[in-house]
């Protein structure tokens, strides 16, 4: 419960100028690394989705999804390079076993999550997916709703990456039409929604609750 409630409270809202969008982040800082602090000071730069193809078509951003293999493969926009923060937990140990046991009946069968633990090569991934741009490369940084976005954002800005900007508030906040280029069975902006969430997410579809 008290994670739950500390992503909740980490989540991004909008006030102010469209150029840099505010981020509440009091809560963020024990994930987020203090990458609010370089959202709000400018060093990196907040991206709306429905500015995120401008950003990369007249400026050069190239988007990296950040997010794990299986979420990627229910809606991603075409092209863009691929980096996972997170990976899943292959590991069979006792306590492991034990852990995946509580975090399927607590979690994972109502949100589809899987149980994951931190890419150890996360970095040597960007770096492959740079293209030989290096540190230089120009990257839009992009998760399901922007938290763990925002911690990858401050590992390659610890890293020397200096170009890099964040989807803020992640997929999640995309509507029909912001990535022209999804592939997938999912909507973008749903892709995050997993397990018995998602059948129901798809039972509201039907009805037309949601759009």
């Amino acid at each position: 419960m008290a994670m739950r409630a500390a992503a909740t409270a980490a989540a991004p809202c909008f006030a102010g100028s469209r150029r840099h969008p505010r981020v509440r982040a009091q809560a963020a800082a024990p994930w987020a690394g203090g990458a609010e602090e370089l959202v709000r000071s400018g060093a990196v730069r907040a991206v709306r989705p429905r500015d995120a193809a401008q950003a990369m078509r007249a400026e050069g951003y190239r988007l990296l999804d950040v997010r794990p293999e299986w979420e990627r493969a229910r809606a991603a926009v075409r092209g863009s390079a691929h980096a996972p923060l997170f990976v899943g937990d292959e590991d069979m140990g006792a306590v492991t076993l034990l852990k995946k046991w509580v975090h399927f009946g607590y979690i994972g069968l109502w949100t589809g999550q899987s149980f994951t633990k931190m890419n150890d090569r996360f970095l040597e991934d960007v770096s492959a997916a740079a293209d030989g741009e290096g540190k230089d490369a120009r990257l839009l940084v992009a998760c399901g709703e922007g938290l763990r976005s925002l911690i990858a954002v401050r590992m390659l800005y610890d890293d020397g990456y200096r170009n890099v900007a964040w989807l803020a508030g992640g997929f999640s906040k995309c509507v029909d039409g912001d990535f022209a280029d999804v592939e997938g069975e999912s909507k973008l902006q749903y892709a995050t929604v997993g397990g018995v969430s998602y059948i129901f997410l798809q039972i509201l579809l039907l009805l037309r609750v949601v759009k």
